[in-house]
């Protein structure tokens, strides 16, 4: 019976983030675009999902369905490279939700879906395979205060899964010369996780735990002895032991 009324919650919080979705995408960010001034479109696109993600994030706890722990302190993150472990579906969401003027680096394929297509657009960075492009922008709005929010394995892991590191975070870090803030995202039960139902909600509630690990700089590496291949192989593996779980 327990179990019945946690689908339940989890149906219902679904539900209500795909409405808010619709409303961001095809309401609130259109009049944005109509009223807004164009050079402060970026922080009221990004302050909008901020707040609207803060209040999912209250909403799914108040529910029942998860249970939240912050390690660390998040009110001071600003103008980073967060990388991010990526054990579930809302961990973009938990993160944004509580570091506010952060971007994420979204995949070409999140435009293909009609609801999140615009907020996309809009408040993410598309990453369609030119990197330099994509270094470009990610440094405009590091330089403008906002962070920049990196998934670096890809797509979602399981625990104990020997991950993948890919090359973009170490890449940005190089160029930018920015600070990169890892944080270990854990959970407690496979919920939301790759290939399993959003509906597979287990017994109890799931607890997340967001822990801010030590920040990786250049200034630790020798970066006048090595290649840039060498410096980025060697940042990426320091991503790997910060976030591996």
């Amino acid at each position: 019976m327990i179990k019945f009324f946690r689908i339940i919650s989890v149906a219902v919080c679904i539900t209500i983030f795909a409405i808010g979705s619709c409303l961001l995408s095809f309401i609130i960010f259109p009049l944005g675009a109509l009223f807004v001034p164009e050079k402060f479109r970026r922080n009221f696109y990004t302050t909008i999902v901020h707040y609207s993600w803060k209040i999912f994030t209250a909403l799914i706890q108040i529910a029942g369905c998860v249970r939240v722990k912050m390690i660390g302190d998040f009110s001071d993150i600003r103008g980073k490279i967060i990388v991010a472990s990526h054990p579930s579906l809302i961990d973009i969401v938990l993160l944004i939700g509580k570091i506010p003027n952060s971007v994420c680096i979204a995949k070409q394929g999140l435009m293909k879906n009609f609801i999140m297509r615009n907020i996309v657009k809009h408040a993410y960075i598309v990453n369609g395979g030119d990197s330099s492009e994509f270094i470009t922008e990610a440094k405009q709005l590091l330089a403008a205060g906002f962070n920049i929010v990196i998934f670096p394995t890809g797509t979602r892991t399981k625990k104990g899964e020997d991950i993948k590191i890919h090359k973009g975070a170490a890449q940005l870090a190089i160029a930018s010369g920015v600070d990169i803030t890892p944080i270990k995202i854990d959970c407690d039960y496979e919920f939301l996780q790759k290939n399993r139902s959003m509906l597979d909600v287990g017994n109890h509630i799931v607890n997340y735990t967001l822990e801010i690990q030590p920040s990786i700089s250049l200034k630790d590496f020798d970066c006048g002895e090595l290649t840039e291949i060498k410096l980025r192989n060697h940042i990426s593996e320091k991503i790997k032991q910060a976030i591996s779980q």
